[in-house]
């Protein structure tokens, strides 16, 4: 079994120090240890380590989508960007919405061997609304699902929610609910506010967000079960979670990297690349989403890795698809939106990125500290590197990046998946 010791890095941006790893997991942490042994040396001065990244929403597209991306193509996009586990969405062809769907994926995720892929299962057949999905059979497969979500649509009838939320609590499950009121976002194309005005597109309100998080903290109340927020975007949507907590509700909540940095200016260039569900929104809501990641209102990031073919986003704004793929840039925009500007410093990355979305998932092995005797999924970063986004090397099989050309700091110069290295300086291993 190979060992290979990471020499100087400053564990969750603390003081320099060296970790070994002896085969799956970690040996030892400390300063000065030898070299002697090591089948392996990384010289990490200046680097930043961190417990390997969990992505709780990541969109693989297989089984039925594969011209946009695959379970291979899609988990060494997320070794590149630092993911040593991502969640996929049920939203595939057919839909993850029975045991042998979550166990295919699942399988898919074991070959793929670039990161651990944890299901999550449908709450409706075929994601209609209408009947509860095998939520108990999925649970008990083999890829024993935890977390459960329509996302792509909203489960916006309260008796089916209630009815999910109390199935879910007896085996600790949680329903992540994608926050979108159909009736009030029908034809809508971006944010509702100044800019839609202005331009003649469709308005999409905040209240379509913010009525249905308001519904389902109380349901999730009343049942006593968990309910997660997905792509919370609005100043709104804060407040609420913020209230539910307060009440000591079990409710958490993520935010996208794009919604921490991009508003609704940008769709001024009618560029089909920054149309994406929920749209992005103004900055006031940056500044609103920004303060409460930092202050733990909102528990993590989560990317709506969300990719899509060229002739799907290369084509006129009203009749493009909504999403864009966030696997490989997370950490950078992260970087840049809360640790350059004060709001995080690297503990409180791998907090919002590793420990709290592993927790929520109840994904064991993941989000681990970085101590002896813990499973060695870690990921070192170079914080001082800055490079314009290069889409032509992406691992992603799409290339529908709001950041092409931009410059953004920090980069994933190795990943490790209990002991294996999947990124060695930034290149597939």
């Amino acid at each position: 079994m190979s060992k290979i010791l990471i020499r100087g890095a400053r564990v969750l941006g603390g003081e320099a120090q060296d970790v070994l790893i002896d085969g799956e997991t970690i040996a030892q942490v400390g300063t000065g240890l030898p070299v002697d042994d090591a089948t392996t040396v990384i010289e990490a001065e200046g680097r930043i380590l961190l417990p390997g990244l969990v992505d709780l929403h990541t969109h693989l597209r297989e089984p039925g989508r594969e011209d946009s991306e695959t379970v291979l193509t899609g988990t060494k996009a997320a070794a590149v960007g630092g993911f040593t586990a991502v969640h996929a969405m049920a939203n595939t062809f057919p839909v993850a919405d029975t045991a042998g769907v979550v166990e295919q994926v699942w399988r898919l995720g074991r070959e793929s061997g670039y990161c651990d892929v944890q299901p999550v299962g449908a709450v409706t057949v075929g994601l209609e609304g209408k009947q509860l999905a095998e939520l108990g059979a999925m649970h008990d497969s083999a890829a024993a699902v935890r977390v459960f979500s329509d996302d792509g649509k909203c489960v916006d009838d309260a008796v089916i929610m209630r009815r999910a939320l109390e199935y879910v609590k007896a085996f600790d499950g949680v329903i992540a609910q994608h926050a979108q009121e159909p009736r009030l976002t029908e034809g809508a194309q971006m944010n509702e506010g100044i800019v839609s005005a202005e331009l003649g597109l469709g308005g999409w309100p905040a209240v379509a967000e913010e009525s249905i998080i308001a519904r389902d903290v109380l349901l999730a109340a009343h049942v006593g079960s968990r309910v997660h927020i997905c792509h919370l975007s609005t100043a709104g949507s804060v407040d609420l979670v913020r209230w539910a907590k307060s009440k000591g509700w079990n409710v958490t909540a993520e935010v996208t990297p794009h919604h921490l940095l991009l508003t609704d200016e940008l769709v001024r260039s009618y560029n089909p690349v920054y149309k994406v569900n929920p749209p992005l929104r103004t900055e006031a809501d940056v500044t609103a989403l920004r303060e409460a990641l930092a202050d733990g209102t909102i528990d993590c990031v989560a990317t709506d890795h969300a990719p899509h073919p060229h002739e799907d986003k290369d084509c006129e704004w009203a009749a493009a698809a909504m999403g864009m793929v966030g696997l490989e840039t997370a950490l950078s925009v992260v970087q840049e939106t809360m640790v350059e500007t004060g709001l995080l410093d690297w503990a409180g990355v791998a907090d919002r990125m590793s420990f709290r979305p592993a927790r929520i998932g109840r994904l064991d092995g993941h989000g681990r500290p970085v101590s002896p005797g813990e499973p060695a999924n870690l990921t070192l970063v170079d914080p001082a590197y800055r490079g314009a986004v290069d889409p032509a090397g992406f691992a992603s099989r799409s290339r529908n990046t709001p950041y092409e050309g931009r410059e953004l700091p920090g980069r994933v110069t190795h990943t490790f998946l209990r002991g294996r290295a999947t990124v060695v300086d930034g290149n597939l291993a």
